[in-house]
């Protein structure tokens, strides 16, 4: 073996032992330096087994019970989500159950088990009215209609939880009652002292949980909602009644419902008949961060306002202080840890080091194996020089790219997530369905753009040249080349396996993943690995035309230039041609909303294109950044755009439909 190649090796068994060095370490925080023990399960339910995530403080038993907490998480999340709450809790003592709730993580209950109507609201619940049309018939596919009733509870009256065509929200709790009443049986817990917490989507199952409980022996001491809704006590029999209730209420919240449909969050908001009914007090004396009330009678309120947008609230230091005096409080419970001796954060830089350098591991491995002979043929020369488009030909089609991409993404996500017509026993995925949208939209834009391409070059008496699109290599350069095409497949697969095998045994051995705070990489369910393949071609096709353009199309001259200025310099462009779209929706989304006007997606295209696909962008674009740089190695490495297409394909694919709700 050549010494390169002993090289590569040694490379690549550097970053998966510096990876895995970085789960022991993030082991070691999430179990409080072994003094937690965390384990994972399912309880089954009518709906189908969920799946869950249990710390156990060790020294708990039967004759020294704790209190406990369930933590319930927001849509397109899963319980790892909660990772801050349930270390911080478990670490001062509590048993906590982080739950994956209906359609979401390893739980096998779809999102339909939470029921839906044919009717929504456009206020918060109990503002409404018939006559002043926020109480409204809808109409569309079922999960347009599950959508629109996220805030609609079973427990609400029968004019909002069922309508006239036999439908009805049947567990709002998205199984949260169940692994409630679960957890209040553990021989070790408490039951006298328990509490909720949940984030976005979650804040609904915790109301519908403590209601479900309320009046019982079990009832939930305290509930803490982070970037929950409130409601009119008139929607709900009055016999309900909800123990210290704390709202962390997000500055930056891009969910219209979450702010009271107000364009910002602003001290205006503390006035309203709504805020004052929750804080129990008159509008002159309603306050931030202040509790009104008292814990013994369970009339304890106070609303947070931390300055941090939707996502990052469920691990914004302040919130996670004031929540965890809360529960203290709440639980008569005192533990001698400081409220803002906070180590969880710790774990997810930990994971995200082990993420990014199992994910770099491919590059070592991917240059090891392109040197064997079953790939060798995949590293084609580089096209000549002279067939570089001109300086106003690239620029020109980089901006149409660019803003194509940036301007279709709010409407086509959207319409692809609810109203796409789409057989919905196939595509399961809700926010796989909307980049489904988009990246057909962008498809169809891509063919038409090559089509036009194809007849202006036949018109001049020139050949198609594949060659030069990446398609092909230079020993045949007017047809794909199918060849290299299976090769890549299969060089891809192998790379994204070693990936996904490495994960795999992380998660048996510490129960974590790759990711950072928001699922990226989960192990497959069944299930969930069948979606990938209903989506993986459509994911393939695009990142075949995407990559062909931007990769291949659009080379400068730093990519004939070795060095890592020239590959630096080369990644740049890529991405920001990739990602030039969506930066610009991020600055009309964000920069309107940091001056105190409204979110940008709200102002310019009406609420209903803001909320879950602008709140992503946080997420997606980190993803093109590290997409951006696979494609520009493996162009750089082979010339061809097969391999970095099908490798992006299988991580992007994977992500959506490993990690995100289903059906």
């Amino acid at each position: 073996m050549k010494a390169k190649g002993i090289f590569k090796l040694i490379l690549l068994v550097l970053m998966l032992g510096a990876a895995c060095a970085c789960m022991f370490m993030a082991n070691t925080v999430q179990t409080s330096e072994n003094t937690v023990t965390v384990s994972e399960g399912k309880i089954a339910t009518r709906a189908g087994k969920l799946s869950y995530k249990l710390y156990k403080p060790n020294g708990v038993s039967e004759t020294n019970k704790a209190p406990a907490v369930l933590l319930l998480h927001g849509y397109q999340n899963d319980h790892e989500t909660c990772a801050a709450y349930s270390i911080e809790l478990s670490r001062r003592g509590y048993v906590v159950l982080a739950l994956d709730e209906y359609g979401h993580g390893s739980s096998k209950a779809g999102l339909f088990n939470r029921g839906y109507v044919d009717h929504k609201v456009t206020v918060n619940y109990g503002n409404d009215s018939v006559q002043d049309g926020t109480y409204v018939d809808i109409t569309g596919p079922g999960r347009y209609k599950l959508m629109m009733n996220f805030s609609n509870l079973s427990f609400f009256d029968d004019h909002y939880s069922k309508d006239s065509h036999g439908n009805a929200i049947i567990d709002s709790s998205c199984g949260g009652i169940d692994a409630y009443k679960y957890l209040s049986e553990l021989p070790y817990v408490d039951n006298q002292k328990m509490a909720l917490s949940g984030h976005s989507m979650g804040t609904w199952s915790s109301w519908s949980v403590a209601a479900a409980y309320a009046g019982t022996p079990i009832q939930p001491v305290a509930t803490v909602l982070q970037c929950g809704e409130l409601f009119r006590d008139s929607v709900y029999d009055p016999s309900i009644r909800f123990n210290n209730v704390l709202l962390l209420q997000a500055k930056y919240d891009e969910f219209s419902y979450f702010r009271d449909y107000a364009p910002v969050v602003s001290d205006a908001l503390l006035k309203t008949p709504l805020r004052c009914e929750f804080l129990g007090t008159s509008a002159d004396k309603a306050a931030w961060n202040t509790t009104y009330g008292n814990f013994a009678d369970g009339t304890a309120r106070r609303m947070e306002l931390l300055y941090t947008n939707h996502r990052l609230t469920t691990h914004n230091a302040k919130g996670l202080s004031v929540a965890l005096d809360w529960f203290d409080q709440a639980c008569g419970h005192r533990s001698s840890l400081p409220y803002d001796d906070l180590t969880a954060m710790n774990k997810e830089w930990l994971t995200l080091g082990a993420m990014l350098l199992t994910l770099l591991a491919m590059f070592p491995l991917m240059s090891f194996l392109l040197e064997k002979d079953m790939f060798i043929d995949l590293v084609q020369p580089i096209p000549d020089e002279t067939t570089l488009m001109s300086r106003k030909a690239r620029w020109g089609g980089a901006l149409f790219t660019v803003f194509i991409a940036g301007l279709s993404f709010p409407f086509m996500t959207q319409l692809g997530h609810g109203l796409l017509p789409l057989p919905e026993n196939i595509f399961c995925m809700t926010v796989g369905n909307g980049f489904l949208s988009w990246y057909g939209f962008l498809i169809l834009v891509m063919a038409i753009s090559n089509l036009i391409s194809a007849i202006s070059r036949k018109r001049k008496g020139l050949h198609k040249n594949a060659f030069i699109k990446g398609f092909a290599g230079a020993y045949e350069q007017t047809h794909i080349d199918w060849v290299l095409f299976c090769k890549a497949l299969i060089l891809s697969f192998l790379l994204t396996g070693m990936v996904y095998l490495v994960n795999w045994i992380f998660t048996l051995v510490f129960h974590l993943d790759l990711r950072i705070i928001w699922p990226f990489f989960r192990p497959f369910t069944g299930a969930r690995f069948l979606q990938f393949l209903v989506y993986f071609p459509v994911f393939v096709l695009f990142y075949m035309m995407n990559n062909s353009k931007i990769f291949a199309s659009f080379r400068s001259k730093a990519s004939y230039r070795r060095g890592l200025f020239a590959f630096l310099s080369e990644w740049i462009k890529n991405f920001f041609l990739m990602a030039g779209g969506v930066l610009i929706i991020v600055l009309l989304e964000y920069i309107p909303f940091f001056l105190d006007i409204s979110p940008g997606a709200d102002l310019l295209f009406g609420s209903t294109f803001g909320g879950p696909f602008m709140s992503l962008l946080i997420l997606f674009v980190p993803q093109i950044l590290f997409f951006s740089l696979i494609g520009t190695f493996c162009y750089r490495k082979t010339h061809n755009v097969f391999t970095g297409a099908f490798i992006i394909a299988i991580l992007a694919c994977w992500i959506v439909t490993g990690g995100s709700s289903m059906l």
